[in-house]
């Protein structure tokens, strides 16, 4: 009996991924905008890559909003993770960019996860 508790325990699969992950990731997949604050502002960020870099998770992102303002020009931002605070799926849809490159050499060979087309 001991060795079938055992067996059991052992077959026991990883737990599914917690944290902002799964909210960019989802973000990336559906094209759909992400809230979140950053820096003490809040901020909505079109997720286009989800990449490592140094042992960290990092999203490549548009930011739509900034403290409920629009950025004077369209650009890609890198943004750790970790710093994104109360992320959350938004219900606004994106587009790709056209200022995303994908094979930019800041995230290329390191990305999990990226909007395609």
């Amino acid at each position: 009996m001991r060795y079938i508790r055992v067996m059991y325990l052992a077959e026991k699969t990883d737990p599914a991924p917690n944290g902002g992950a799964p909210v960019i990731l989802e973000g990336i997949v559906r094209k759909k905008c992400v809230a979140a604050t950053y820096n003490r502002m809040a901020v909505i960020l079109a997720p286009h890559a989800l990449f490592t870099k140094n042992d960290a998770l990092y999203v490549a992102a548009v930011t739509i909003e900034r403290d409920g303002q629009r950025p004077r020009e369209e650009k890609v931002g890198l943004f750790k993770l970790d710093g994104l605070v109360g992320l959350r799926l938004d219900e606004r849809d994106f587009v790709t960019s056209s200022v995303y490159e994908p094979e930019d050499e800041r995230f290329v060979g390191s990305t999990l996860m990226a909007v395609e087309g």
